[in-house]
């Protein structure tokens, strides 16, 4: 695998994002709702995944490219996994927490993650084996020890009226005194997680353009992701909990409510 050619790829993906994000900021742009009226899809997130595909369809005609507007139109050995504009409702309101995140999976295994903060400029990337980084500077995740004094983050789905399965997490971690955010963008709650500016995260249904990127840059900095019973995370399925390793089993009873 070339993945410093894919890596390159996936810069100038993540910036042309950058570019649409900000023209349609400045410009105004329309909206509609998908699943539930918080369930938003902007011009920015259409035209974002459009020309990523583009771009990466051009360069790599036998790759597969699965995106949250489009979906995925069939197989390959090779997959790019693209969230046009990751906090689609933060990116609406004018708050400033949304990325675009673009991972390449490699017979099934996610090997490549971009995470650009589009508002504030932050740049995450990580390549198997190769480190993550934030900015081109060496990130880790943080060092702490104990739950309590952690700050935590997590996210709810657009649907959480109909199944409100984290609300129960999110209650046994508030009853415990833990310090819980809810800032809307998995891949940059991850990210996050991988610089050390959150000591962990956890989050229900998540799809793969959530998360894919996101994961490989938490792998690359020390961290540790599973599912809710400790099993390896598998892309896709229901439980996620990301943590920087040392507070992780810790966080996983808290949300058993042990």
């Amino acid at each position: 695998m070339d993945l410093h050619r894919y890596l390159q790829t996936a810069l100038e993906a993540a910036f042309l994002a950058q570019g649409i994000h900000q023209y349609y900021q400045a410009k105004g742009f329309t909206q509609s709702s998908k699943s539930t009226p918080t369930d938003l899809v902007t011009q920015a997130d259409q035209e974002t995944e459009a020309a990523i595909r583009e771009l990466i369809t051009s360069r790599f005609p036998d790759h597969v490219v699965l995106g949250e507007e489009q979906g995925q139109d069939r197989e390959g050995a090779f997959r790019w996994i693209v969230d046009p504009l990751d906090g689609t409702v933060n990116y609406a309101h004018g708050f400033p927490f949304y990325a675009v995140s673009i991972g390449l999976e490699a017979q099934g295994e996610v090997v490549l993650g971009v995470v650009l903060d589009t508002a504030r400029g932050d740049l995450f990337t990580a390549t198997k084996g190769g480190g993550a980084y934030l900015n081109g500077r060496p990130i880790r995740v943080s060092e702490r020890r104990e739950l309590l004094g952690s700050l935590l983050a997590t996210g709810f789905s657009y649907d959480v009226h109909k199944d409100p399965e984290n609300v129960t997490y999110f209650q046994r971690a508030l009853a415990k005194g833990l310090m819980v955010r809810r800032p809307g963008a998995a891949a940059l709650d991850l990210a996050y997680v991988a610089a050390g500016r959150l000591d962990g995260f956890w989050e229900v249904k998540l799809n793969p353009w959530d998360v894919a990127a996101g994961w490989r840059i938490l792998l690359e900095a020390g961290g540790q992701v599973t599912g809710l019973e400790g099993e390896a995370y598998r892309l896709g399925q229901r439980y996620l909990v990301a943590t920087n390793g040392l507070i992780h089993q810790e966080l996983l009873d808290t949300l058993h409510g042990r």
